[in-house]
């Protein structure tokens, strides 16, 4: 996959890339909320806004508690970022199921991270979580998704991941327009399976 895009395409797109080593460094709690503000601008079905986001800074006292929830490779490198975020999504509204709360979640996670990139953090989505213990741990009604779990911080060098990480520490690459766009139906075409009449 190449990782060549149109020269007039927003740099804001070119520059995002979800690193895994990150400096340590603490994040004003301003520009988390200007981070958030970005994902909550997020467009949704009606309106709806089904997103939540829960939240812990390393220095608080629900770093470790958080950092607990994601599987070991994840938290091996993950400690490091300043902030760990739990993504959830709503899934009923008046008792109705929301079918789009995953999709506009989605969305508002697009946002957040862009808005990262633009402030000169990285942001880094995972869903290498423990989902049975983030529901209990972190007390989410069984009416709302937990969707992912992410990252933001300041990068830092790739010599500070272990090793087997380090030759990985570069953005990926990204299939071409014409492998994720088609006109008209899909083009791969499923066989029809013949009767048994």
């Amino acid at each position: 996959m190449s990782k060549v895009f149109p020269s007039s395409l927003n740099r804001l797109f070119v520059d995002r890339w979800s690193p895994r080593s990150f400096d340590g460094s603490a994040m004003p709690q301003e520009d988390l909320e200007v981070i958030f503000a970005a994902a909550g601008s997020a467009p949704s079905a009606f309106n709806y806004q089904p997103w939540s986001f829960l939240y812990a800074h390393r220095e608080d006292d629900n770093w470790n508690r958080f950092l607990s929830l994601l599987i070991p490779f994840n938290l091996s490198w993950a400690q490091h970022a300043s902030v760990l975020i739990f993504i959830i999504s709503e899934t009923e509204a008046n008792g109705k199921p929301i079918y789009s709360s995953s999709y506009d979640a989605g969305a508002a996670w697009a946002c957040l991270a862009l808005q990262a990139t633009e402030m000169g953090y990285y942001a880094h989505g995972m869903t290498g979580l423990d989902l049975e213990r983030a529901r209990i741990e972190l007390e989410i009604p069984g009416t709302f998704r937990i969707e992912a779990a992410a990252v933001v911080g300041r990068r830092a060098k790739a010599d500070l991941l272990p090793e087997a990480l380090r030759d990985r520490e570069r953005p990926s690459g990204r299939k071409p327009v014409t492998e994720i766009a088609f006109s008209g139906s899909f083009p791969v075409k499923i066989p029809k399976v013949a009767s048994s009449s």
